[in-house]
């Protein structure tokens, strides 16, 4: 019987668990190149330095290994990956999949509250660009596509395209030192298609700012050869 069984009840409101916690700081890292492609890292130094015990360190590099920012050899060191051209690709393909309907679906829905929401974070975004903040610029990108999944009424659409942008987050990064300008713009422009609910404008505008990532890579491969793996040959 269930009633036999130990369990023991669970907070309803709770945080970020300590797993989560580690997850995030080392994802950013990560994909900040704070910690750069090939970087070996231990359970033991992330412990430490954290200050937490071994077991949420363990599961976020379990995580981590999954979205293919580590490479977790047993009795060996785990090793950040380096940045996969091919991988990039592939996550561009299935992003822009969801992030078309997403948007459409976004501008049928979006009222004057959730359109000035929006627009507050292109505003913010413009004063990052001004400021010449990379980090924080790439945060309100990633808060302004976030904010048309729920504006969608598709929340956790976000999710599923965290997961499938991990590849292309470092590129990303990397990009924004000489692409940064063209993203705002393009979110300038995909505003205004939502607003008109202009489907075609805004297919268009979706698939070259997701397709764009792939056209920069060789000009990073160049700038950063260390930082990729030669799939392509």
């Amino acid at each position: 019987m269930l009633d036999q069984l130990p369990l023991r009840p669970i907070e309803e409101a709770r945080g970020p668990s300590v797993t989560d916690l580690v997850f995030d700081a080392l994802y950013r890292q990560v994909v900040e190149l704070r910690i750069e492609p090939g970087t070996k890292i231990s359970e033991a130094e992330v412990s430490k330095l954290m200050g937490v015990s071994r077991q949420p360190v363990r599961d976020a590099f379990y995580r981590l290994s999954q979205l293919g920012f580590l490479l977790v050899r047993p009795q060996r060191a785990t090793v950040v990956t380096h940045i996969s051209p091919q991988a990039v690709r592939e996550a561009a393909f299935m992003r822009t999949a969801i992030e078309l309907e997403t948007v459409r679906a976004a501008a049928l829905a979006m009222d004057s509250k959730q359109c000035a929401k929006l627009e507050a974070l292109v505003a913010e975004q413009i004063e990052a660009i001004k400021d010449g903040n990379r980090v924080l610029f790439h945060e309100l990108d990633d808060r302004f596509h976030k904010q048309i999944c729920e504006v969608a009424g598709h929340g956790y659409a976000w999710k599923l395209i965290r997961d499938f942008k991990a590849h292309m987050d470092r590129v990303r990064y990397l990009s924004l030192a000489f692409s940064a300008d063209r993203a705002l713009n393009d979110h300038i422009a995909l505003m205004e298609a939502m607003k008109r609910k202009d489907e075609t404008a805004i297919q268009e505008i979706i698939r070259e700012h997701l397709s764009r990532i792939a056209t920069v890579i060789e000009r990073l491969k160049d700038e950063h050869r260390d930082y990729f793996v030669d799939d392509d040959e």
